[in-house]
């Protein structure tokens, strides 16, 4: 199953607040994954983007009820609402690549990987792989059980 479903704009707002009736941006991940909580981190997002929500997504809320409702799987991706869109595993880490400054050499090298739509299909299951084999590892539950 792919995970892209719609296109970004490359382009980032210079201002902070969401236009008129814009929901502000928000990032929906699993906060109990090693590797999702060190790249949420070090992704500088505020620069571009402004005000972002970060979601843990084990615990819960409307945005969490929102991506189950249109039948996204957390297990199987983080989701980036922007601008009224979802993006969902390899789409969001796309739209995030295109999203961060190209400050700090982990921002540069998530850019560069991450900017191809074409890598970002490639890699992400072998992330998706990793955070799994890390929850089994440190005996965490995935998000669905």
């Amino acid at each position: 199953m792919t995970q892209a479903l719609v296109p970004v704009a490359t382009t980032a707002r210079p201002d902070t607040q969401p236009e008129a009736g814009r929901e502000a941006p928000w990032l929906v991940y699993d906060r109990d994954c090693p590797f999702c909580a060190a790249y949420v981190k070090l992704l500088r997002l505020r620069g571009t983007v402004g005000q972002i929500h970060l979601i843990d997504a084990r615990g819960g809320g409307p945005e969490v009820e929102r991506i189950r409702r249109v039948g996204l799987d957390l297990d199987e991706g983080m989701v980036l609402q922007l601008d009224g869109r979802l993006h969902h595993g390899e789409a969001a880490i796309h739209a995030l690549a295109l999203l961060t400054t190209p400050s700090g050499v982990f921002n540069r090298l998530m850019r560069w990987v991450f900017r191809s739509e074409a890598r970002s299909r490639l890699l992400y299951p072998v992330l998706r792989s990793s955070r799994n084999a890390a929850l089994r590892i440190l005996g965490r539950s995935r998000i669905n059980g």
